[in-house]
């Protein structure tokens, strides 16, 4: 007899190559087609137009169980922009993601990029983990993002650490549009 009750997952995407958030989008997508509602919340991206943002945002017209918020101001390390305006934004994202875990709206939370909020210095360690403990049974809570802690790897279900074994970077060939953004 097959166990029909669902059993919500905390994934983790971790590492140093690239497809951490890759792979949490294949997720989204997986079960936007059946028929689940996905919330995605980003942490660090914020300003740049993704290709993804598009293709997701169409999908999230056709029934209104999908949805994408940029909410963080780009990569704190490059924009030089003061770093307590990044500490505000990712605070605001996690009391969104924390209200969003407990309203029950949503089958599948993506957080985008939170291991590098907590790595950055942006939220605390033990504010990303108490997400978990408010987790309800069936959500789903997806975390990508480098350097995940070893609390996070522990708690979670599924982990994968994507390793970097070659980069075109390297050789000078820049992010491709449709590959990389």
């Amino acid at each position: 007899m097959e166990n029909k009750k669902t059993h919500g997952l905390v994934i983790v995407n971790t590492g140093d190559g690239k497809g951490k958030t890759t792979a949490a989008l294949g997720i989204a997508i997986r079960a936007w087609g059946e028929d689940m509602r996905v919330l995605i919340l980003q942490f660090i991206k914020g300003g740049w137009k993704y290709g993804e943002l598009k293709a997701l945002a169409a999908l999230g017209e056709i029934n209104g169980k999908l949805r994408v918020e940029q909410c963080g101001l780009g990569f704190s390390q490059r924009d030089g922009e003061d770093k307590e305006q990044h500490k505000k934004a990712a605070h605001e994202t996690l009391e969104k993601a924390r209200e969003a875990i407990k309203n029950g709206e949503w089958d599948v939370i993506i957080l985008d990029e939170i291991n590098y909020a907590v790595k950055f210095g942006l939220i605390e360690k033990k504010e990303m983990l108490s997400l978990l403990d408010e987790k309800p049974e069936t959500l789903h809570l997806i975390l990508t993002g480098r350097d995940a802690v070893p609390e996070l790897i522990e708690r979670a279900d599924l982990v994968t650490e994507m390793h970097l074994v070659k980069h075109p970077f390297k050789r000078g060939i820049k992010a491709q549009k449709g590959i990389e953004f």
